[in-house]
């Protein structure tokens, strides 16, 4: 029974044999793949590790920030401006001005009732008419006057007339001597009164004293104007001129800062008017006087050029430059702060950020502002730019902006 039972024996065929070192090999394979893919994800794919940086947007600024040693803010001021008003009292029957209107020096922009001052003056220049009238009867009675004094001068002395009649002639030629001088003086007299009736009357036109334009108009027609405003319910003023010739800005600065300034320095003005445009300026006068409320002085700035565009009592921002701009310094750049741009081979790159990621971009800086670098080529006016670039940090990092 035994050797029968020792020949008991299952027969496997030769390919079955144990799975197991093979399976493990397959494991160990997929295994290192895995790991490979884990690997390129975490350094090149989303399971990298984001790092944080700082960003700044590459932006349009105008030259003068990199030379501006001072900013102060201020209003737009008319230098000469006038509240003109009437010398007599009066209704207002003529207004040919409205706010915004542009006079000329010496335009009447209203007037008075003046039927009287008219009839006075009238009645002045007839008087004066009439004193010339009797100066003319004078002088001609002062001519035969003279003629017969002298005719009987002659002949006084050859005993051909009387004493008295000589006597008669003398004082006929001196009442004929002081006629004229009367009338003369007449005539001095009644001028002078026209002249007074004249100016009466010219007080009943409102005139502008200077060129310039209306900024506000108080009274209308049919009111009563009074020197002063002394009248109840009168209007002391017409209108007000402001002359825009005159514009300056007129900017308070610290106590502190005036060694900083100095007369005739440029300056860069802006208004919140017209954001987008820069006038060239120059300080015109530093007020000899302090306001010790604020501990400013006032500081009047003069526009080099003249703007239809600007306007009294605009608020504005000036910037006092180093030095003068040139004409091509006047336009807005693009730039991004220094510390964006890295050197790498002679080539100059910014990381742009796109997204969770920063992509190595080539860029031409054109001019060194100040803190900015002006970009001539390679990014447009928003793009986002990492500050100061970590070394270890390449095209395709994923990056996290700091808060």
């Amino acid at each position: 029974m035994t050797p029968d039972l020792d020949r008991l024996r299952i027969q496997r065929p030769e390919g079955d044999l144990p799975r197991s070192g093979g399976r493990l090999k397959v494991v160990l394979a997929l295994a290192a793949v895995l790991l490979l893919v884990l690997a390129g994800l975490y350094f090149w794919g989303p399971l990298q590790p984001s790092q944080e940086v700082s960003v700044a947007s590459a932006s349009r600024i105008f030259p003068y920030q990199a030379y501006t040693v001072l900013n102060a803010s201020g209003y737009v001021v008319a230098q000469r401006k006038a509240a003109v008003s009437s010398k007599s009292t009066g209704r207002l029957i003529f207004l040919g001005v409205e706010e915004g209107s542009r006079v000329r020096k010496g335009q009447v922009l209203a007037s008075l009732e003046n039927d009287d001052l008219i009839a006075t003056k009238n009645q002045a220049a007839a008087q004066v008419k009439e004193a010339e009238a009797g100066l003319a009867g004078g002088q001609a009675e002062l001519a035969d006057a003279r003629l017969q004094y002298q005719r009987f001068k002659t002949l006084v002395g050859q005993d051909l007339v009387s004493k008295q009649d000589y006597d008669a002639a003398v004082a006929r030629y001196r009442k004929a001597l002081a006629g004229v001088d009367s009338a003369r003086a007449r005539i001095r007299a009644n001028r002078m009164a026209l002249a007074g009736a004249a100016a009466s009357l010219e007080y009943s036109y409102i005139r502008s004293p200077f060129d310039g334009v209306v900024t506000v108009k108080y009274a209308d027609v049919g009111e009563i104007v009074a020197p002063f405003g002394a009248a109840a319910n009168a209007r002391a003023a017409v209108v007000t001129l402001a002359d825009l010739d005159s514009l300056m800005v007129e900017a308070d600065v610290a106590e502190s800062n005036l060694g900083i300034i100095r007369r005739g320095q440029p300056c860069e003005i802006s208004l919140d008017a017209i954001p987008n445009q820069r006038f060239a300026g120059e300080v015109h006068m530093i007020v000899p006087t302090a306001d010790r409320t604020k501990a400013t002085v006032l500081t009047k700035v003069k526009f080099m050029e003249r703007d239809d565009r600007i306007l009294p009592e605009m608020s504005a921002r000036v910037a006092f430059l180093s030095r003068p701009l040139d004409p091509g310094e006047r336009e807005p750049r693009l730039t991004v702060p220094k510390r964006a741009v890295v050197t790498k081979n002679g080539r100059t790159f910014v990381f742009r950020l796109d997204r969770h990621q920063v992509r190595l971009a080539p860029v031409t800086v054109a001019a060194d502002l100040g803190e900015q670098s002006e970009i001539s080529a390679g990014l447009q006016e928003g793009d986002r730019v990492v500050l100061a670039p970590p070394d270890h940090l390449k095209d395709g990092s994923r990056v996290k902006v700091k808060e």
